[in-house]
């Protein structure tokens, strides 16, 4: 029976989440399992990535196979390297203790670069904002703007219309007056030709 290391797929449509099995080779996809080794959770950056390492080492040195996407987590999680170490360990190369020193150094540098990743991520999230928050004001202050520059015209005509009923008034008031004058002096008129007769 050959076995391998796989993703088994679970959750909704558009919403994948993963568990990571050794299962025989000629198993379903989603079917029956030997042991599960841990999940993955793609949705989320970073992907979230629980994994029990010593269970996929002793895996790996029982001979089983992990598939493209099984091998590329198994060594994100560093299964592949303490499955390597391991050897070294057989063979004589290396003590125990070495072995665990290389890979707690390894899983050290890896926190940090995570760490920053995590950091870059949420940084760029708050740019984003920081922009958007720049570009709404700007909007706002576009709009304050414009509603101003329409009160102001309003004004200005309104101004203008008074202006001009003003003058109506004055130029009126100046034609009533002419003509009051030009009544009177035809009415003296009329008063001194009745006195001359």
């Amino acid at each position: 029976m050959s076995v391998k290391i796989r993703l088994q797929r679970h959750g909704k449509k558009g919403k994948p989440f993963y568990s990571i099995v050794a299962a025989d080779a000629r198993a379903k996809r989603d079917g029956k399992f030997l042991e599960k080794l841990g999940t993955y959770n793609p949705n989320s950056n970073p992907a979230i990535i629980e994994l029990d390492v010593d269970g996929a080492v002793k895996w790996l040195q029982n001979g089983a196979q992990p598939t493209d996407t099984a091998k590329a987590i198994l060594s994100y999680k560093g299964a592949l390297l303490k499955n390597h170490l391991a050897g070294g360990v057989r063979k004589g190369a290396l003590t125990e203790e070495q072995a665990e020193a290389k890979f707690a150094a390894w899983l050290e540098e890896k926190a940090t670069r995570i760490t920053a990743k995590k950091d870059g991520l949420s940084k760029e999230q708050a740019d984003a904002k920081a922009k958007a928050l720049e570009a709404e004001k700007a909007v706002n202050e576009a709009r304050v703007n414009a509603v101003k520059e329409a009160e102001a015209a309003i004004l200005a005509e309104e101004a203008a219309a008074v202006e001009a009923e003003a003058a109506v008034e004055a130029e009126a008031a100046v034609e009533a007056a002419t003509e009051e004058v030009a009544a009177e002096e035809t009415t003296e008129e009329t008063t001194e030709e009745k006195s001359a007769e």
